[in-house]
């Protein structure tokens, strides 16, 4: 091998470590990833489809996500989880604000007695819709994942007791590992 193919294989592989050891560890398997899926409708509106691709049994997802047109006022104005993998939830909430130009959505899968899960998969969970406020049309519409008040993040809770576990395989005194701090992932449409 020459030295120069060398010595730049070996750059390489200096460049990528720091980011192999900063990823985050899903307890699970596999990392989980959010996708959000950018598409323009019109001059005015443009769709976000928010998917998962998730490998365990998941209860509850809280994804806030921040909107940004350059000096073109925006608002998430709606949110449609029909035809989505957590259409069955007993709780989809959306929660726009206009002031910042965030969006929070959240996802339970029950709130009684109900059994209600998302199981492994991958596919669309919800889409929002976004307008302009001052009928301007929107060139770009940047989307980013955020944290929105009171203390909404990114973040997926896993089942407590995954299917083909022994019962109480997580204690409730171990909550914290429950939780799942999923990849994010921007999509524009070409």
């Amino acid at each position: 091998m020459k030295p120069r193919t060398l010595t730049v294989g070996l750059l390489m592989a200096l460049l990528v470590l720091p980011a192999l050891s900063l990823a985050q560890v899903d307890k699970f398997g596999k990392a989980d990833t959010l996708y959000a899926d950018v598409t323009r409708i019109d001059d005015n509106n443009w769709k976000v489809e928010i998917s998962l691709t998730n490998d365990q049994y998941v209860e509850a997802l809280s994804v806030p996500l921040r909107l940004s047109a350059g000096t073109n006022r925006i608002v998430g104005d709606s949110a449609v989880y029909t035809g989505g993998r957590v259409e069955d939830f007993d709780f989809k909430g959306f929660r726009a604000d206009t002031a910042v130009q965030c969006v929070t959505l959240g996802m339970m899968a029950n709130l009684g007695p109900s059994m209600h899960m998302l199981g492994p998969g991958s596919g669309r969970l919800v889409t929002v819709f976004v307008s302009s406020l001052d009928n301007k049309p929107i060139e770009k519409l940047v989307v980013d994942t955020t944290t929105t008040r009171p203390n909404n993040s990114l973040m997926i809770m896993a089942r407590r007791i995954q299917p083909g576990d022994p019962p109480d395989t997580i204690p409730r005194e171990r909550f914290t590992e429950l939780q799942i701090l999923p990849a994010f992932a921007v999509r524009e449409q070409k």
